[in-house]
């Protein structure tokens, strides 16, 4: 491609984020294009080309300020610097005088035709006749068949040029560079959705994309061509917004005032808790200790566990460290179980172990039968011929299970709980290097085990192991939710965590990993620490502890703990209800009812990232509002575990913030919409009714109470480290991606300085530190030490 095209191509595709696909719908920013600039200038850019908001509505602002989520004295000062002197219910009222402006798509039949063509050929497996010469890929295969294209009039091959190139050169010979990029940005803007997954496959490289190859210059040559085609400008002229309206602004404002309030309220917290307690009898050996994956999901189960005994428990992003994809023995396709922004490393399949080679036999005679059951029905529904008489002769047999999920959903919950594990029951978890090209596949070095096991524990900052180590990864349970991936670990590109819990434990538990471990780095880990992989269940808060490989011994050492972790499920869903009784079984019926359209919140209500020791939010209920992630300053002298906190967690957690943030403020352009109306379209991606643009975030019911009731708090991510300043500011020196984001403000950042007394620093600008007064006054003092070029 004409390299001055494909800049021009890549500047305009900004405007779009990432969509991605159902089975791995992991949470992003979908502005991620703009993270150079402001999120103020940012917001409102694309919100121009998308006909989006920004910032969330008036509805959101007066109920938070009603509830007095909104600090009186923050607001009135940020309203007064900007020159607003009225009072904040007359700014209010004035908001909700505010009338949307809305115009008529002058490129509907346009987007009509483009949806049916993508429609077609991204398709991965739903229709039972797939689009002709889609090896060939997305343009030529259009151009083949386009000639038989009824709402594009008659039409011949010789018509329309061989390349997509040809056609944009041909189209766009009399604009100029400037006026390509505007033109690439608004017909990319116009369905973000679909834009945004060819961006995702291209960048993903799946094997979809290999076999059926589209690129977004593939795309808009045929989008320019049709327009032409039928007549349409290229673009329609719209007057550009110059500069912000006094609606924007004022919304911007009440926004930072919340963000600001709610950091308040959390630094008051964090004050009565005791910021610099230390962990009670801190050289004591607790009976078992557990890590969680920091989703705000693991809080309460987290604040319930300790409460049941001498218990202690971690915050660890959930893929715990090891850069892995997994090849699933279900159904053969290998998923990643690591952060988008990180490479694979490894590849984790399951190994049937000596003594269960019999039991894993049985497992794949089930599991292929359930496969050919799968496929059968899925080719008699289908397929012209039967699909009549299938649809009727079935009929009494799928009434009968519908009227047992409606009934029953609790106990035929607990049976699919039952065989969910069989896999685990029989099979031990191996990984082996990814190969590039014709590599030979590599077994992985006694160094690289030993190093995924240290960097674990230098990011938790362990001195103690209890007799039982538990690493529990989590996922989601839930009946007839096409965003069901969404409710699974985001660190895990939207998998379950119990792989990478599972492997993270058998490398720990190796006898040569902990020789070298001691020898090496001087970590000693007592003969009688059992490391156990486990998962939590985060729609009905139970944990399955993986321990059939162990002896019988070693299975009665988990006893207690097991009664515990029942406990602390039934009290964290009577916390949950906020309701007595049974209220596990009121869990189970909630995951597997199919009419359900919120099995659980999810990450709703994120608004805070906190990395520090436990001690720091112990005694705090945080109504699962907050991301923790365990960190010890005293053990990282070099701030290099901190350093890999904000490079890596830190930048997801931003990520999934503004999932969150986006899709709540503007639902209908950034978000899912109502799965009322859903339908899945070609296994990838969701609609809304019967065609348009892909759902790029998450549905209506994962974000608002009722229809119009927001339940997440709008807020940008605040982040709160307890750490030297001086460390945090040259890490942020070291890395200048991490220093726009907060220059940028897409992250607010707060800085616990120990070395200081504990004082309180907030970031700002150019490496800049304010200390932070109870009342959150800034003054403009410098933190000592703080100061660097």
């Amino acid at each position: 491609m004409n390299p001055q095209l494909a800049h021009t191509i890549t500047k305009a595709a900004r405007t779009v984020g990432n969509t991605w696909p159902l089975y791995t719908f992991v949470a992003s920013n979908p502005l991620t294009g703009y993270e150079d600039m402001s999120f103020r200038k940012a917001g409102l850019l694309a919100g121009e080309y998308r006909s989006a908001q920004a910032f969330p509505g008036v509805k959101a602002l007066r109920k938070a300020w009603k509830n007095g989520a909104i600090d009186a004295k923050l607001l009135k000062a940020a309203l007064k610097k900007e020159g607003f002197t009225e009072t904040p219910d007359h700014y209010l009222n004035f908001l909700e005088a505010q009338k949307p402006e809305i115009s008529a798509n002058a490129h509907q039949e346009l987007d009509r035709v483009m949806v049916k063509w993508l429609a077609a050929f991204l398709d991965e497996g739903l229709a039972e006749w797939s689009m002709p010469f889609k090896t060939e890929g997305f343009y030529t295969a259009w151009r083949y068949l386009a000639i038989y294209d009824t709402e594009i009039g008659r039409v011949s091959l010789k018509d329309i040029p061989k390349t997509p190139e040809e056609t944009l050169e041909n189209l766009l010979q009399e604009y100029s560079p400037e006026e390509q990029e505007e033109i690439f940005t608004r017909h990319l803007a116009a369905l973000p959705g679909w834009t945004g997954y060819i961006r995702q496959r291209v960048q993903a490289a799946t094997d979809w994309q290999q076999e059926y190859p589209i690129s977004l210059e593939e795309y808009l040559a045929v989008r320019l061509w049709t327009c032409d085609r039928l007549n349409l400008p290229f673009f329609v002229d719209i007057a550009r917004q110059k500069k912000e309206s006094e609606a924007q602004q004022l919304q911007y404002l009440w926004l930072k005032a919340w963000e600001e309030s709610w950091q308040k309220n959390l630094l008051s917290k964090l004050e009565k808790s005791g910021i610099s307690a230390e962990r009670k009898e801190a050289n004591a050996r607790p009976d078992a200790q557990l890590v969680f994956c920091i989703d705000t999901r693991s809080e309460a189960i987290r604040r319930n566990i300790e409460a049941q005994g001498n218990y202690e428990t971690f915050g660890y992003a959930g893929f715990f460290g090891i850069a892995m994809d997994y090849e699933s023995t279900r159904d053969g396709i290998t998923r990643k179980a690591c952060p988008p922004i990180v490479e694979s490393a490894y590849t984790v399949t399951e190994k049937p172990r000596e003594e269960e080679q019999a039991a894993f036999k049985k497992y794949e005679q089930k599991n292929r039968l359930k496969n050919f059951k799968d496929y059968a029905f899925k080719r008699m529904k289908n397929m012209l011929p039967s699909a009549f008489g299938f649809v009727e002769g079935s009929g009494v047999f799928y009434g009968i299970a519908l009227m047992g999920r409606t009934l029953f959903p609790a106990s035929i919950y607990k049976g699919k709980e039952q065989r969910a594990n069989d896999l685990e029951s029989c099979c031990e978890p191996d990984m082996h290097k990814n190969a590039h090209a014709d590599e030979p596949v590599l077994n992985i070095s006694l160094a690289e085990k030993t190093a995924i096991v240290k960097g674990a524990f230098d990011l938790m900052g362990w001195k103690t192991f209890a007799p039982v180590v538990v690493f529990a990864g989590h996922g989601s349970h839930s009946a007839n939710n096409p965003f069901s991936s969404s409710l699974d670990c985001g660190a895990c590109a939207a998998s379950p965590g119990r792989h990478n819990a599972r492997m993270l434990a058998a490398l720990a538990n190796l006898p040569e990993v902990q020789r070298q471990l001691k020898e090496q780095h001087g970590i000693e880990i007592p003969q009688d620490t059992l490391f156990v992989g486990a998962e939590h269940n985060t729609t009905t808060n139970a944990i399955v502890l993986f321990d059939s490989a162990f002896t019988k011994a070693r299975q009665a050492q988990l006893e207690s703990l097991k009664a515990s972790l029942k406990k602390a499920q039934q009290t964290a869903n009577a916390e949950s209800f906020q309701t007595a009784g049974n209220t596990n079984l009121k869990a189970f019926k909630k995951a597997n009812n199919w009419s359900e359209t919120r099995p659980e919140w999810g990450l709703s209500k994120n608004a805070g990232f906190i990395v520090g020791p436990r001690a720091l939010t112990q005694n705090m209920d945080l109504d699962g509002q907050c991301f923790l992630h365990s960190y010890d300053w005293k053990s990282d002298a070099e701030g290099k575990a901190l350093e890999a906190i904000m490079k890596g967690p830190m930048t997801v957690t931003q990520w999934i913030n503004n999932h969150y943030y986006f899709s709540a403020v503007d639902n209908e352009q950034y978000g899912g919409g109502s799965k009322i109306t859903h339908n899945i379209t070609g296994k990838f991606g969701v609609v809304q009714g019967n065609g348009g643009d892909l759902k790029v975030g998450l549905p209506l019911q994962s974000l608002f109470s009722s229809d119009d009731e927001l339940y997440h708090l709008p807020l940008r991510l605040s982040v709160v480290i307890q750490a030297p300043v001086s460390r945090v500011s040259q890490i942020l020196i070291d890395n200048p991606q991490l220093k726009s984001l907060l220059d940028n403000k897409w992250i607010h950042l707060l800085v616990i300085d120990p070395q200081q007394n504990e004082e309180v620093f907030r970031y700002a600008k150019g490496l800049d530190w304010k200390t932070v007064e109870k009342s959150l006054s800034a003054k403009n003092s410098k933190p000592e030490q703080a100061v660097m070029a």
